[in-house]
C-alpha cells in the first residue's frame, strides 16, 4: 500500500506546515481546522485492498476510475502495483479510455499499455456472460455517474449486478459523489418506456450516488426475477448530497466541465429533436441553437470533431441559439430551453423525434408540450410520482 503511505505523509506534512505557521496553536486545533479532503471509495484503499488479496480481480472502469490522492492514477495500474491479480477489464459506453462518441461501438481487444482483455458492455453485449467470469473471484464496478436518468453508466451497472447475481459473484462498488446529487426532480420513467437510457423508474435527477441506487435497485427486486446481487459499497468520505463537486475528470468527451455537467439533464432533451446542444463544438451542453435566426443572436457550426462527435447534428451548418456558458453552477432541471425552441420552431410534432419519449421515460411530457402546457402546469403533472419517489429514495441514502 505504498501510495496510501505517501497519502499519510503528505497529510503529515501539512500538519506540520500548518503548526510551523501557528507555533501556539494546540496541534489538536490546527488539524481541526484542516478543510476535509473529500475521499472518494478508490481513494480509501485501506478499506478495498484487504477484500481483493488472493482473489483473481475484474473490473468495471474507465477513465474516470482514478484516485485522486495519488495524482489521478488509474485504478487498474494501482492494483496492479499492489500485487493484486487483475484479470480483465469491463469497459462502458465511451470505452476504456473515455474517447469513443455517443452511440459508437465498443470492441472487446486486449489494452496496449496493460496486456489486459477489455470486454466491452455496450452495443450487443451490454451483460457480462457467464464465460466472462470464469476466471474471476470477485468485480469490482468504479465510474464516475452524473446522476441524471438517461446517463448510461447506471445502465451498464444495472446489468452487471444482474450478471453477479445470477452466477453468484460479489460485486463490491466503489462510490464516488455525483455532481447533481443535490436535487431531485423530473418526470418518473414510466412503464413501458425502458431503454438502456433509462431502465428504473426514477426521475431525471435521480439525487443518488451509484452506491444508492445499487441498494434500491436490489431493494427494490427491480433486476430481472427480482433477483439480488452480491453487493459490498465503500463509502465516500467527507461529502454529503448538499456539498458541491467537481469531477477531476471528464466522465465522458461531451461534458467537459461543470457547467455543461448541470446543465446537462435540461439540454439533453434536444437530443430527442433536430436542435443542436452543441456537439460538435468545444462546448458541449452548454449551448443550443439551429440554422434559423429567429433561434438567437448567438452563433456556432457544428463539425465532427473525432473523441467528441463525428456526426454532429446540424454539422456543417450555421446555428443561432443561446450560450449558456456563464450559467450558475447552482442550475438545476428546467424546461425552460426546450419549450422556448419549441415554440420557435413552430414545427409542433414534427419537433420530437422517436428518441424523445425515451429521454422523457413517458409520453406525457411530449402530449403536454403539444398541448401548450407551460412549464408550471407540466411539472405539477409529475408532482406525485416524485413525492413517492423521494420518499423510497429515503431508505437508501448514505449521505
Amino acid at each position: 500500500m505504498k501510495s496510501f503511505k505517501l497519502i499519510i505523509l503528505l497529510s503529515f506534512l501539512m500538519i506540520s506546515l500548518a503548526f510551523c505557521k501557528n507555533p501556539d496553536k494546540p496541534v489538536e486545533e490546527i488539524v481541526s481546522d484542516l478543510p476535509s479532503i473529500i475521499l472518494p471509495a478508490a481513494d480509501q484503499p485501506e478499506t478495498y485492498l484487504p477484500l481483493l488479496e488472493g482473489k483473481r480481480v475484474g473490473l468495471v472502469v474507465n477513465q474516470t476510475s482514478i484516485l485522486t490522492q495519488s495524482n489521478n492514477m488509474h485504478l487498474v495500474d494501482f492494483l496492479m502495483m499492489e500485487g493484486i491479480d487483475v484479470k480483465k477489464v469491463f469497459v462502458p459506453e465511451h470505452g476504456f479510455r473515455g474517447d469513443a462518441d455517443a452511440g459508437e461501438a465498443i470492441k472487446s481487444e486486449v489494452d496496449k499499455a496493460t496486456g489486459l482483455p477489455i470486454v466491452s458492455l455496450y452495443g450487443d453485449n451490454k451483460k457480462p456472460s457467464k464465460a466472462s467470469l470464469n476466471d474471476i473471484d470477485i468485480l469490482i464496478y468504479d465510474l464516475q455517474d452524473v446522476g441524471v436518468r438517461f446517463y448510461t453508466y447506471i445502465s451498464t451497472m444495472h446489468y452487471v449486478m444482474e450478471s453477479c447475481a445470477e452466477n453468484n459473484m460479489p460485486l463490491l462498488i466503489l462510490d464516488r459523489p455525483n455532481p447533481n446529487g443535490n436535487y431531485v426532480d423530473g418526470p418518473v420513467l414510466k412503464k413501458g418506456f425502458e431503454s438502456f437510457v433509462g431502465m428504473h423508474p426514477i426521475p431525471v435527477v435521480h439525487g443518488l450516488t451509484v452506491g444508492e441506487l445499487a441498494r434500491m435497485i436490489n431493494g427494490e427486486g427491480w433486476l430481472k426475477g427480482g433477483v439480488q446481487a452480491p453487493i459490498q459499497v465503500v463509502a465516500v468520505k467527507n461529502w454529503d448530497h448538499s456539498m458541491a463537486y467537481s469531477l477531476p475528470v471528464k466522465p465522458s468527451p461531451n461534458l467537459p466541465n461543470d457547467v455543461a455537467i448541470r446543465l446537462y439533464p435540461s439540454l439533453c432533451y434536444f437530443e430527442g429533436t433536430d436542435v443542436s446542444l452543441g456537439r460538435g463544438t468545444y462546448f458541449p451542453f452548454q449551448v443550443y441553437g439551429y440554422p434559423d435566426p429567429k433561434f438567437g443572436d448567438f452563433t456556432f457550426t457544428p463539425v465532427s470533431i473525432v473523441g467528441m462527435s463525428k456526426n454532429p447534428p446540424q454539422q456543417d451548418k450555421l446555428c443561432y441559439g443561446e450560450d449558456l456558458r456563464n450559467e450558475s453552477l447552482d442550475h438545476q432541471f428546467t424546461l425552460k430551453y426546450l419549450l422556448r425552441a419549441y415554440g420557435i420552431s413552430g414545427k409542433k410534432e414534427k419537433f420530437f423525434n422517436n428518441f424523445f419519449d425515451k429521454l422523457a421515460g413517458t409520453d406525457q411530457l411530449r402530449k403536454d408540450i403539444l398541448a401548450g402546457k407551460s412549464e408550471e402546469e407540466i411539472r405539477a403533472g409529475w408532482q406525485q410520482d416524485l413525492g413517492s419517489y423521494k420518499a423510497m429514495r429515503e431508505k437508501y441514502r448514505m449521505y
